[in-house]
């Protein structure tokens, strides 16, 4: 006999829709590109980059599908809306970031930019989740998003992947190293701040 107010067991993944199954695919694959990116840090193997990529092209796929599941089964939710903000900090905020990272943009100029980064998609998360209802005009589906969509991080990550793939990482980055004060900044970093910049901005881009 299960006692009145008290929760249920798995009750919280009872509430789960098909859609979000999908939203934690984008997740996983989040974090095995993050462990991929860990494991490159500690053998030096490049090919832990490409796999890195590889996961965050599959969380990509994993995040046009469950909106498109949620819509096409009418299953929508502040829930899910949560959670896919969540996913989408660690596939496309975090991983991209630490990607950069692991590549050669470690010095502090990198790491302030870098950090930027991840927080202007950790903010224009917020602002959708917050603005979804007023944006999509009292219907089902947002018309357009303010400021670019995370998941164009991935054009980032498509830039490092050439770049791995041309040996063009650590000393021998593109554009190479400047000294600011005694502190490096890599010129590479800089489209990590420009991806950020957009992603807060007031840009309107129709949703399709």
């Amino acid at each position: 006999m299960t006692t009145p107010g008290k929760p249920k067991p798995f009750s919280m993944i009872r509430e789960f829709h098909l859609a979000d199954w999908f939203t934690l695919g984008n997740a996983i694959c989040g974090i095995g590109a993050l462990f991929s990116i860990m494991t490159y840090l500690q053998l030096g193997d490049i090919r832990h980059i490409y796999f890195a990529c590889g996961l965050l092209l599959a969380a990509l796929v994993f995040d046009v599908l469950d909106g498109r599941i949620a819509r096409w089964r009418q299953k929508t939710s502040a829930m899910g809306r949560e959670l896919d903000s969540l996913a989408d900090v660690i596939s496309f905020g975090v991983a991209p970031a630490v990607l950069g990272y692991a590549l050669g943009m470690s010095g502090l100029y990198d790491r302030i930019i870098l950090g930027y980064f991840v927080a202007c998609g950790v903010s224009r998360l917020a602002r959708y989740n917050v603005t979804a209802e007023e944006l999509s005009g009292g219907g089902d589906k947002v018309k357009y998003f303010e400021g670019t969509p995370i998941p164009t991080s991935l054009l980032l990550v498509g830039v490092l992947f050439v770049a791995a793939w041309m040996d063009a990482v650590g000393e021998t980055i593109w554009f190479g190293v400047a000294t600011l004060a005694g502190f490096k900044l890599h010129p590479l970093a800089l489209m990590f701040a420009l991806s950020g910049s957009l992603m807060i901005s007031r840009i309107r881009i129709p949703k399709f």
